[in-house]
């Protein structure tokens, strides 16, 4: 067991010399204008990259760049990118490829690309050899060692390709620039242990690595003094969280404290394995003044062989399990998942068990996906199922989980309930749109200053993703 994977404060120091060192220099920063140059941050991905994003945006402006929201304004472009599925991958590919042509039209444009795919050999080589004009590439694991990087480059000129760290530590103490004023994400931990067949996270990230609960308390107070009113706890599997430390605490422990903080706001967390979802943590949940009844659960599969297959070290009565005591403690969960077809094997017998759980377990909302070998993982070298069969078995999962969803939402029609409202609606400027305690989404007539802050809505109509209604 690690008892303390905590970055040493001399190699967090050592970056901050490298920040004041780009302070200083007003030539590596400053426009011929006399403006700050502008920085570019593109995310691809999950929560945890938006979230790492975030860092990178905060550590440019701490070295005096402006944020800019179109590439072409920029003198350094940050592509952070995600390596869950092959099209991610291809995606950013394709768009670093189309920053060749600002590059050649603005030689000291300064092209980083990280992130998850970084961390696979690969897609390393790729950019080295495809990709001429990127000057600097780091893993999700190095992101504290960015002003560094930049430093180098523009002192030595050369391109740099940052390896991967010796060891695998949390960073504390980095600059972050918030893309909400009022919704936040706050990482309570980084990697994962769990090496389901499918997945290429453990090989990217890491091994888990859990931040002391002190400065997630801090950091988590802090927000809630600046008026943020929607807090989200990241990790890849929250529920192991401390589990690789000798804090003598756990993830529920942290859960109770955060929840003692005072404010007008909605904790949640994600990702959960089911294999470690404790009764000790629904407990804490059904008795908390600020932890949101919503629970993603991902199941990935409804049949025992599949699950086994993918190494998910739980089975469906377990599951279910979880799923009666969450609701026998709190009615109002709303529950959502992820489901995987056509896994390597699947049989249609194994797939009719994914429906069957469906159907008894009745999720608010499902993200369904399409099975997507990853190089590296067990599974990619399994035998796999035609695609044509995927496809097939992917739009009668969508069929019945929005037949389900339907219901579930309907049955909100009539009831008043609170929604943090995000502003107008991107789908429809007529309407503004916002989130439940739930994470429904919610359509209805707002003004201006409603964003940021909770209304009372009423739901008068329902389908199977969203709610319509009206403010009171």
């Amino acid at each position: 067991m690690e008892k303390r994977r905590i970055l040493p404060p001399e190699e967090t120091e050592a970056q901050k010399k490298h920040i004041a060192w780009m302070r200083a220099n007003n030539d590596c920063y400053l426009a011929e204008n006399g403006c700050r140059r502008g920085a570019f941050v593109l995310t691809f991905g999950c929560q945890q990259n938006e979230a790492d994003s975030e860092k990178l945006a905060g550590l440019c402006e701490e070295m005096g760049y402006a944020i800019v929201d179109e590439p072409a304004d920029a003198e350094l472009i940050v592509v952070n990118t995600c390596a869950i599925r092959e099209h991610a991958e291809q995606k950013a590919l394709s768009i670093v490829g189309q920053y060749k042509h600002l590059k050649t039209k603005n030689p000291a444009l300064i092209i980083a690309v990280c992130g998850c795919m970084m961390a696979q050999e690969h897609r390393r080589n790729d950019i080295k050899f495809r990709y001429p004009y990127v000057d600097f590439i780091l893993g999700p694991s190095s992101l504290h060692r960015f002003p560094q990087l930049l430093c180098e480059k523009l002192e030595k000129g050369r391109r740099l390709y940052c390896p991967e760290e010796a060891e695998y530590l949390v960073a504390e103490g980095l600059p972050i620039r918030r893309e909400s004023n009022y919704r936040a994400w706050v990482s309570i931990m980084y990697g994962c242990n769990n090496f389901c067949s499918y997945c290429i996270v453990p090989y990217v990230r890491g091994r888990e690595r859990s931040r002391e609960m002190g400065e997630i308390v801090k950091e988590v107070r802090d927000l809630v003094a600046h008026g943020y009113r929607d807090i989200t706890l990241l990790g890849q599997n929250v529920n192991s969280y401390a589990k690789d430390s000798d804090y003598g605490y756990d993830f529920a422990d942290l859960l109770a404290e955060l929840d003692t903080i005072e404010g007008d706001y909605v904790l949640r967390f994600m990702t959960s394995h089911p294999k470690d979802a404790s009764r000790k943590l629904i407990d804490v949940m059904a008795e908390s003044k600020h932890i949101a009844h919503q629970f993603h659960l991902p199941m990935q599969s409804g049949s025992d062989a599949i699950l086994k297959a993918m190494n998910r070290r739980y089975d469906t009565e377990k599951y279910l399990g979880i799923v009666d005591y969450m609701r026998e403690r709190m009615p109002d969960v709303t529950l959502t998942s992820d489901i995987i077809v056509g896994f390597p094997g699947e049989t249609e017998v194994d797939f009719e068990g994914t429906l069957a759980m469906l159907r008894r377990v009745r999720f608010d909302m499902l993200y369904s996906f399409i099975y997507s070998p990853r190089k590296g993982t067990p599974a990619a070298e399994m035998e796999q199922v035609p695609q044509t069969v995927k496809n097939a078995r992917f739009d009668r999962l969508l069929a019945l989980q929005n037949e389900i969803g339907k219901e579930k939402n309907q049955a909100l029609v009539g009831r008043t309930l609170r929604v943090l409202c995000d502003g107008v609606s991107k789908n429809n400027d007529a309407l503004y749109s916002g989130r439940t305690e739930g994470n429904k989404i919610a359509f209805f007539e707002g003004a201006p200053n409603d964003t940021g802050c909770f209304v009372d809505f009423v739901a008068e109509r329902a389908d199977a993703y969203a709610l319509y209604g009206k403010k009171i």
